[in-house]
């Protein structure tokens, strides 16, 4: 009897143990990640693309943001507001216009692979600059036209309704406090925005989506060093070493 009760007793914690393990590895990424944004933030910490820079994850199709340290721990995620238009593009030279020139269809956000840093913007606080040259930056929901609704925008259930800037992507002020500031405060960043009409390996070259089993914890020693040589052959090296955002050019519109 005592032994049967000690082995119940074994089975009921090694249970415990498993169901702990299982919720935490669910737990990795947001239960709201696409399967794309799983796949690409493996990679990431499978093939160090993001050097020792904390990341973000954009995807634009559910419109969510994911932020992650620099060891691929989620740091938090949320809803956001991206650009009005569809496309993975940025028209040339829209860094340099003003915002009542930028036409509907031109109102996109780009997708790909950035170096963000906090900087300065016209008549805002600082802002996270994803891609400086065309003026997208991620910054708090701006609220200063009612008739954008931008706040029940980034409150309702579904992503169809989140498209609303002129490119930049919006994220709810608290989450920008809590978790977008303290995650990319004194350092850069890597921000990889997914694309949502470009295949996902013409717009990351180096992504291999790791390569994993039932029994395996981690991703085997083949798929990090085809990742490691990839990323080598042709993604762009990280540089944390870049000038400070307030040395380039000053933006003359703000933020949207």
């Amino acid at each position: 009897m005592r032994h049967s009760l000690r082995t119940a007793f074994i089975a009921w914690v090694l249970c415990l143990g498993a169901a702990a393990a299982a919720q935490a590895s669910d737990q990795k990424v947001s239960p709201r990640a696409s399967e794309t944004v799983t796949q690409l933030e493996d990679w990431v910490v499978a093939s160090r693309d993001n050097g020792d820079l904390p990341f973000a994850i954009v995807d634009k199709v559910q419109a969510e943001v994911f932020i992650f340290s620099a060891d691929g721990e989620l740091k938090g995620s949320a809803p956001a507001l991206m650009g009005l238009a569809h496309g993975d593009d940025s028209v040339p030279g829209i860094g340099d216009r003003k915002l009542s020139t930028i036409r509907p269809k031109e109102r996109t956000t780009p997708a790909g692979r950035f170096i963000a840093s906090f900087g300065r913007a016209p008549g805002e606080e600082d802002v996270l600059w994803v891609d400086y040259e065309t003026a997208v930056s991620l910054h708090p929901v701006i609220t200063g036209t009612p008739k954008d609704h931008r706040l029940a925008r980034l409150q309702s259930a579904t992503p169809a309704d989140n498209r609303i800037t002129f490119g930049c992507i919006n994220v709810p002020a608290a989450f920008y406090k809590k978790v977008v500031r303290p995650a990319f405060t004194g350092t850069s960043g890597v921000v990889y925005v997914l694309p949502e009409s470009k295949p996902l390996d013409e717009v990351f070259p180096a992504f291999r989506p790791p390569e994993r089993t039932v029994a395996a914890a981690e991703p085997s020693t083949t798929a990090v060093e085809a990742s490691a040589t990839a990323v080598e052959a042709s993604a762009t090296p990280v540089d944390a070493s870049a000038a400070p955002i307030d040395d380039r050019p000053t933006r003359t519109a703000a933020p949207d």
